[in-house]
């Protein structure tokens, strides 16, 4: 890696993969998800609430082939050529297969988009499933996107995940058998209990596999969540912008350094947000964790063996 270059930009990489800027297109297509709708819980996570995390994110989405017309409108307006569809919104694995087809087809329609990405939850994927979503990278590039969170099962009771660390190291090697589909592993820093030293593991555990990509995001405390009672009563304290700028630098340095940094902080409706107030500056959050990149002369990978 370049000493200018600290961290594979995901930008950077859309750039040179299809020749100019590219957008992900983020969309709610009308799945549920196990740990809400009574099969597992119906709690959710303790920081899940979908209307905060996409612009379609709410109950009442308009159609999906309205999403991908108003977002493509959009980019076009602003000078973007190249689109991924991004289904983002709650689960997008969790429904029968002729239904994730008759979904995940809606994006023949567009020429524009060159890419898919699909977000779901690692226990709910199998070959059928991947076998579907493989037959699409004849013609997009294709990415899955496990919520992981962390490696430490600890974590994942206490945050009411749902499944262990096992169910994600399962998907990855399902996927693998698939080289045309890329990973992509969601980590959240600052979950209730965790430690600097507990997220490096993690680090450490994601780097060993080698993906594609990785999302990095500050635990927020978002409207309508249990999380945001635990932090009202007192009993959870979001990370302050310099601990958390610190805690990125340390988990890149343990990052396999291919691996393409999708994301570095998370973004939140003005309305929607509890805390942290910094999160609603995301610009500054990039610029101190590359200004602290910079200061120390570190990089992504400077701890990983070669």
């Amino acid at each position: 890696m370049h000493p200018s270059v600290r961290y594979r930009t995901f930008s950077a990489y859309l750039k040179k993969r299809f020749g100019g800027p590219t957008r992900k297109l983020s969309l709610n297509a009308g799945f549920s998800c196990p740990n809400r709708d009574g099969k597992l819980s119906d709690q959710g996570c303790i920081f899940c609430e979908p209307s905060a995390f996409s612009p379609f994110g709410g109950p009442q989405a308009p159609p999906l082939i309205q999403q991908l017309r108003q977002g493509i409108e959009q980019g076009k307006s602003r000078g973007v050529r190249n689109f991924i569809a991004y289904f983002q919104a709650y689960t997008n694995t969790y429904a029968p297969v002729a239904r994730l087809k008759d979904i995940y087809d809606t994006i023949w329609a567009f020429p524009e988009i060159k890419g898919l990405a699909i977000g779901t939850r690692p226990d709910c994927v199998d070959q059928e499933i991947l076998d579907l979503i493989a037959g699409y990278s004849k013609n997009y590039e294709v990415w899955m996107e496990y919520g992981l969170q962390s490696v430490h099962d600890e974590t994942l009771v206490r945050i009411n995940r749902g499944h262990g660390s096992e169910a994600f190291l399962h998907a990855v090697t399902m996927t693998r058998k698939y080289p045309e589909l890329k990973i992509c592993a969601h980590v959240i820093l600052g979950l209730p209990g965790e430690s600097e030293v507990l997220e490096k593991e993690t680090a450490g555990i994601v780097a060993s596999l080698r993906l594609e990509g990785v999302k990095l995001h500050p635990l927020h405390v978002v409207t309508n969540t249990s999380l945001a009672r635990d932090y009202y009563e007192g009993r959870y304290q979001p990370l302050e912008r310099s601990e958390y700028v610190n805690r990125v630098v340390r988990f890149l340095e343990r990052l396999w350094p291919e691996t393409i940094i999708q994301r570095l902080t998370a973004e939140c409706p003005e309305q929607m947000l509890v805390a942290p107030d910094w999160l609603r500056d995301k610009s500054a959050v990039l610029r101190e964790i590359q200004d602290t990149l910079e200061r120390e002369d570190t990089w992504q990978g400077r701890y990983v063996k070669l």
